[in-house]
């Protein structure tokens, strides 16, 4: 496998290329990357059902990042809900 990077609010990270980007954030020690009625959330139910898990990337917002695949160069970003 080759090694990929994306940014995540400004901060490099590696993976590996075929790793989901929420993969990737939990590999990089990343727990949560959303806000939703004040409460921090990350992956929770992992296969794409709960959308606990979802980010902004490349400026698409509500992606979940469990079931997406990374790609190099993904700018991935919070996503802050009330």
């Amino acid at each position: 496998m080759s090694s990929i990077r994306i940014s995540f609010d400004g901060q490099t990270l590696d993976g590996q290329d075929g790793q989901s980007i929420g993969g990737i954030l939990l590999a990089n020690g990343q727990r949560t990357w959303r806000t939703a009625a004040g409460a921090e959330r990350g992956i929770f139910c992992g296969i794409g059902i709960c959308q606990d898990c979802v980010v902004t990337v490349n400026g698409t917002e509500g992606v979940r990042a469990c079931q997406r695949t990374a790609c190099e160069g993904d700018v991935v970003e919070r996503e802050v809900r009330a």
